[in-house]
């Protein structure tokens, strides 16, 4: 059995590509390191896929045992350049060896030849993954191009060093290979009394014949023991691509030591934002992909896209797009299927964006259309008009066409990261391909919006914010509240004065069994500081009660009227994952009291109350009286107590604005 050691690449006299060009290669990305590994990786292991197959993506985050650590530092140190020229040694003099696992199974693995100038033109996986650099893929409609992806792993590792361990069928049989690789930079070594040249190119493997070739089959298999790598299956195929001692640091540069498990679970979640198409059932019941997260030895669970918000609503839009009520797109100049597009919109509450929704571009609220190709790996998430109000938000998906002119052409609009389209790198006709595309996504996204029929209304000297609610009649899928403000004074500034609308004649309806002689219902009213009329009555009463003006006891005062108190304008929250308009509001008067509530659809000049067939109407779904759970009754029997708020919990009807009255009474026994 040979022992492994490390070989220097020298620069030949044809010259040859130094270590600094191939890291440069991924160029200033927008994206952190560890995204980028997820993506690049994750679609590196979908190119190889087999058949219809799914394939199992697996990263583990975790520290080299004592158990292995030794065979570690005798086995990848056996002929390393030294800390100036590699940094391997000096990771690994560490008490802690920590590593950063990258693996598939169901794909074909880094099969082919492992030298660079065998003459097989097919299959060649090893070669273009461990010795090539900007080979053409040869997977058609895949997800890379010129396999510049590789790099991540050098530029994550602190060593600039990772180990190979695949499985893969050659020659009509199963192999497995073990190799090391390092790229780090170009440097100057005396030999034999003069300097040469190096590309700071390393590979650790079998150094007994004129090229380095990585261990096979049995040799391969103990040293994967010796170092505590997972075996393969007699019969299974796949890649694991180990990270010596990774960056974690970039996550938070202020922490000395980042968490483990704080990497892990972004690991997950960029997963799950970067991935989810792969992550859908087909029709079969079956994704294509299945993903799984480890962190020494616990597992880190990856968010399921169907049941996390905001990736509910592209994964709609997905369904959407693939199915019959998806919009073709195309080109007329020259006449080309573009792709197909899928949007929907729905109202929920603002929600705080993680750092891998951050990281893809998300914000409070989703305006985004998802960009991918024919393979469904997220190319990036294309921001498109930003909704008239926060609580509207939209999300689409849009996939390139399959022919080979078009993913050609909007392949090549992709840089190194596969995270943009970029037309104007692009010449005709594959630049206008791009082009009207996204100019296309915008104008249907701004149809699904309405703006197209808002900009029509005309402008006015007012507030972005008071815009809105003025236009949400008139734009689809917006909410408003009714009455809530005045549109026809301005300050002068921009800006428009805010009111309650006046509260409506108190309504009365036949008597109900239980009501006493007389009970009506009271509107709400707007808080103030000022003291209320029936406050100043009923101070008058009590002050001359029990003594008239010639000192004679008389009759009680009158019992005091109920009324509501609003605190504030309505306001938007969650409630059992959907949006609702909350609206608080007290009770300032003593006594034992009913408050009920009428919902109507605000429209222009009046309200609906009486909906359009098949149309929604807002709905109460209960009150929550001070602390206590939510009340599912259409009235709320209570005490009056001046201090303890109460909150009304409606459903608003879509693209609607909602007017709220609440009404309250006496209850006698």
């Amino acid at each position: 059995m040979s022992t492994p050691r490390w070989y220097s690449q020298p620069f030949p006299p044809e010259g040859a590509s130094a270590a600094e060009g191939i890291r440069n290669q991924l160029g200033r990305p927008n994206l952190d390191l560890l995204t980028i590994l997820v993506r690049e990786s994750a679609q590196n292991s979908w190119d190889a896929a087999i058949g219809d197959r799914p394939v199992d993506y697996r990263i583990n985050l975790r520290s080299v045992g004592a158990a292995h650590a030794n065979a570690w530092r005798d086995l990848l140190q056996e002929g390393a350049p030294d800390d100036t020229r590699l940094p391997l040694r000096k990771s690994l003099r560490q008490s802690r060896i920590r590593v950063l696992e990258v693996s598939d199974r169901g794909t074909r693995g880094l099969g082919g030849p492992t030298r660079a100038d065998s003459t097989v033109t097919e299959r060649h996986d090893f070669v273009a993954f461990v010795r090539n650099v900007g080979e053409p893929r040869d997977n058609a409609l895949g997800g890379g191009t010129y396999g510049f992806g590789k790099g991540i792993f050098y530029l994550l590792a602190k060593t600039g060093t990772v180990l190979i361990h695949t499985r893969c069928l050659f020659e009509g049989r199963y192999q497995t290979r073990l190799m090391g690789s390092a790229l780090w930079q170009s440097y100057l070594a005396e030999e034999d009394g003069s300097e040469r040249r190096y590309t700071g190119r390393h590979w650790w493997g079998d150094t007994s014949g004129h090229v380095v070739e990585p261990l096979f089959d049995d040799e391969a298999d103990a040293t994967a023991r010796r170092l505590g790598l997972e075996a393969f299956g007699e019969e299974e195929t796949g890649t694991t691509i180990v990270v010596i001692d990774p960056k974690l640091d970039e996550l938070d540069p202020d922490l000395k030591e980042v968490e483990e498990r704080h990497v892990a679970e972004y690991l997950a979640d960029t997963i799950a934002w970067q991935l989810w198409p792969k992550m859908l059932a087909n029709n079969a019941g079956q994704s294509a992909m299945r993903f799984s997260v480890e962190c020494n030895g616990t597992e880190v669970p990856v968010p399921d896209p169907r049941e996390t918000r905001p990736l509910n609503l592209f994964v709609a839009a997905h369904e959407k797009m693939s199915g019959s009520n998806g919009t073709v797109v195309q080109c007329l100049k020259p006449k080309r299927l573009l792709g197909r597009l899928g949007l929907v919109k729905r109202h929920a509450p603002p929600l705080e964006p993680s750092r891998a929704a951050q990281t893809a571009g998300i914000e409070t609220f989703p305006h985004h259309v998802c960009l991918m190709r024919s393979a469904e790996l997220v190319v990036t998430y294309h921001p498109g008009p930003k909704p008239p109000s926060e609580y509207l938000s939209y999300a689409g998906v849009f996939k390139a066409d399959s022919s080979s002119e078009i993913d050609h052409a909007f392949s090549r609009a992709e840089p190194p990261t596969h995270d943009a389209w970029n037309a104007h790198s692009l010449e005709y006709p594959d630049s206008t391909y791009v082009r009207t595309a996204l100019r296309r996504i915008r104008e249907m996204a701004n149809e699904l919006l309405g703006l197209d029929k808002a900009s029509k209304v005309g402008s006015a000297k007012i507030s972005l914010g008071a815009a809105s609610t003025l236009l949400s009649p008139l734009v689809g899928g917006s909410w408003g509240i009714g009455g809530a403000t005045d549109y026809g004074q301005s300050d002068g500034t921009g800006t428009l004065r805010t009111r309650r609308t006046k509260p409506k004649p108190a309504k009365t309806r036949p008597p109900k069994s239980g009501d006493s002689p007389g009970s009506e219902w009271s509107d709400g009213e707007e808080v103030s500081d000022q003291p209320q009329p029936d406050d100043l009555d009923h101070a008058r009463s009590e002050e001359a009660a029990g003594q008239g003006l010639d000192g004679e006891l008389t009759s009680p005062p009158k019992r005091k009227r109920p009324r509501v108190q609003y605190l504030d304008e309505p306001y938007y929250d969650e409630h059992d994952g959907q949006a609702v308009l909350i609206q608080e509001f007290r009770l300032p008067v003593a006594g034992p009291q009913e408050v009920g509530i009428e919902l109507n659809v605000a429209i222009a000049g009046g309200d609906e109350t009486e909906p359009p067939i098949g149309a929604a109407m807002p709905e109460l779904l209960g009150w929550y009286d001070g602390d206590e759970a939510l009340v599912t009754e259409p009235t709320l029997l209570t005490e009056g107590d001046a201090e303890r708020p109460r909150r009304a919990v409606i459903r608003p009807a879509p693209d609607t604005m909602t007017d709220i009255q609440l009404r309250v009474k006496a209850v006698t026994s």
